[in-house]
């Protein structure tokens, strides 16, 4: 399979950046995306919402429904799942893309950012998993991919911001225990950049302008994810795939396009 055309795909976190990305390459192939996102209205220092997004993906060339969903909350995930399935008869891929980021020590980490970290990331993507599986065990070639990072475990990526750490790689371990689980049912895999990617995160937490520069444009995370979405589900599970990695063995060997700024000193990835 080389299309998503007529796939249905629940994308959390997918307003901006990386998930909308996602969306839209899906989008040109005739997909059905449902944006799940929490911003319903626009932020100065946060532009999309899932309305903006739902209308970018339908220009694109696919079907869009916009969830204002704030997935910590069961009631939500469970409603845009509903809605989702009512309005496309099914769910056939799932992408754990909403995430949230703290890169505090323990000391400076408030216990009410280490909730949101762990309730977002490593809850926030079991919860919408174990609410789409039902649809997705129905599909003919089902996916679950995480935007989450390899499991190294060694102490330099911890040291720095312990809580964060702990809540992407527990987005990790998912990847890990459900690859198992439903191993020949859906094929479930982990997504991340090789180097930094232009996002809101960067511009506004991580840099700003001088980062952005030093970034890849999201496109490439979303041409490797339609790759892996494009697989057949019994071929490649439980992988810990890097984006630049992974286009090369499907032959890709120029990624100058993917620059923000063509012939920077690109900025490694936290995790690689």
């Amino acid at each position: 399979m080389t299309t998503l055309k007529g796939k249905t795909l629940f994308i959390t976190g997918a307003s901006r950046g990386i998930g909308l990305a996602i969306g839209l390459r899906a989008a040109r192939d005739g997909a059905n995306v449902t944006v799940v996102a929490k911003t319903a209205e626009a932020h100065p220092r946060l532009p999309g919402t899932v309305y903006t997004a739902a209308e970018e993906i339908e220009k694109a060339g696919g079907k869009a429904l916009a969830c204002v969903t704030d997935i910590r909350f069961e009631e939500q995930v469970q409603d845009a799942v509903k809605q989702t399935v009512e309005k496309f008869g099914g769910i056939d891929i799932l992408v754990n893309n909403a995430s949230a980021i703290s890169l505090t020590g323990t000391l400076a980490t408030p216990m009410k950012r280490y909730d949101l970290m762990h309730s977002v990331n490593t809850r926030g993507t079991f919860l919408c998993s174990q609410i789409c599986l039902p649809h997705l065990l129905k599909a003919d070639n089902p996916h679950i991919l995480n935007l989450s990072p390899p499991l190294n475990m060694e102490t330099r990526w911890f040291e720095g911001h312990v809580a964060y750490t702990m809540a992407k790689f527990g987005m990790s371990m998912c990847v890990l225990g459900m690859a198992g689980e439903f191993k020949g049912q859906v094929g479930v895999n982990a997504l991340w950049p090789k180097t930094a990617i232009a996002t809101a995160a960067v511009n506004n937490l991580l840099g700003g302008e001088e980062a952005m520069e030093r970034c890849r444009k999201p496109e490439i995370m979303a041409d490797a994810a339609h790759g892996i979405l494009t697989s057949k589900h019994t071929e490649l599970t439980g992988q810990f795939l890097i984006d630049e990695d992974f286009l090369r063995s499907r032959g890709v060997t120029d990624f100058d396009p993917y620059a923000n700024v063509p012939g920077a000193d690109l900025i490694p990835d936290f995790f690689v």
